[in-house]
């Protein structure tokens, strides 16, 4: 099976990289050469180091899983024989539609096309296209091979079996899919995000901690649960069930909610004053970032590691 990923940029890659570890083929599209060797260079060098550190997904070896991987800068070469086709394109709205109309142009009435988009709705990517019923979202976690979650966003139109195989073909290559049932701005997962930050730069901004200790209230605190169960089920731990818990707490968290301000600004003093904070810990210098973003994804590979041997446990 072929699956054609459009662009050879970071999230391209990424997903180049999970599904020829679950040993399908893929065809990454780039208009320029250059970008696309980079591209097997760099995907090259990441899963040799995976290998190296035990973190390689998938049965298959590095070689088998690159050879899978082709590069081409012909659109319709690139979409040939394609069954799935993701787009992973900045997110710039005119530029995915114009991608979209020329895929909608030459793709068969069996292809999926996908898009990695975090906030744009499909009704605003895909209305009008002929292939409509074949179009859906498929939003990854930065970086999708080790934070398996994909939100799964279906258009108005888009037709059932769609939605069934986009969800079956992320659990094959052992992604964890869920499913919307219909879009709404900034889809779940950074809805969940930005109420988290939203509070975080108001308790911030009144004074009440500073940037530095607010970070090791989820690191640290609700971050070290949320990294395996999610807040309904810690609720429904966290007394005799769901009910119990509502009953005990439901005065108290209508009390604290009802004393969230508005929503921030995210500029002005306090963007100055959590940029300080945060550019004292981490230096706002491509190396001293690159080297943070190393050790995080690193992180993330070893909790990955860990939550695959608790569940085979």
């Amino acid at each position: 099976i072929f699956l054609f990923f459009f662009n050879s940029g970071l999230i391209g890659r990424s997903w180049a990289m999970v599904f020829a570890a679950g040993g399908f083929k893929v065809k990454l599209y780039d208009i320029e050469q250059q970008q696309l060797t980079n591209a097997l260079e760099n995907i090259r060098k990441q899963m040799k180091e995976l290998e190296e550190s035990g973190f390689l997904k998938g049965a298959l070896s590095v070689e088998q899983q690159l050879a899978l991987i082709s590069i081409c800068t012909d659109l319709k070469a690139a979409v040939e024989g394609a069954t799935f086709i993701q787009e992973c394109t900045p997110e710039k709205l005119e530029l995915k539609k114009k991608i979209f109309g020329q895929l909608d142009l030459i793709v068969g009435d069996n292809v999926i096309l996908s898009s990695s988009t975090s906030c744009l709705l499909p009704s605003k990517l895909f209305t009008g296209l002929k292939h409509v019923k074949q179009c859906i979202v498929s939003h990854p976690v930065n970086p999708p091979y080790f934070v398996p979650l994909v939100e799964i966003v279906p258009h108005p139109e888009t037709d059932p079996s769609t939605t069934e195989r986009t969800y079956a073909l992320m659990k094959r290559v052992g992604q964890s899919p869920v499913q919307l049932n219909r879009e709404i701005e900034g889809f779940v997962l950074n809805r969940l995000q930005y109420a988290v930050i939203s509070e975080a730069w108001r308790l911030v901004g009144e004074g009440v901690i500073s940037p530095t200790d607010l970070d090791l209230v989820m690191s640290d605190g609700l971050g070290m649960r949320y990294a395996f169960i999610g807040p309904l089920e810690t609720m429904h731990l966290n007394a005799e069930g769901i009910s119990n818990y509502c009953e005990r707490y439901r005065e108290g968290m209508r009390l604290v909610l009802n004393t969230f301000g508005p929503v921030p600004e995210f500029s002005g003093e306090i963007e100055q004053k959590i940029n300080q904070a945060m550019s004292e810990k981490v230096p706002v210098a491509p190396e001293a970032l690159d080297a943070r973003r190393k050790w995080r994804d690193d992180c993330l590979a070893d909790l990955a590691k860990l939550r695959k041997q608790m569940k085979s446990d």
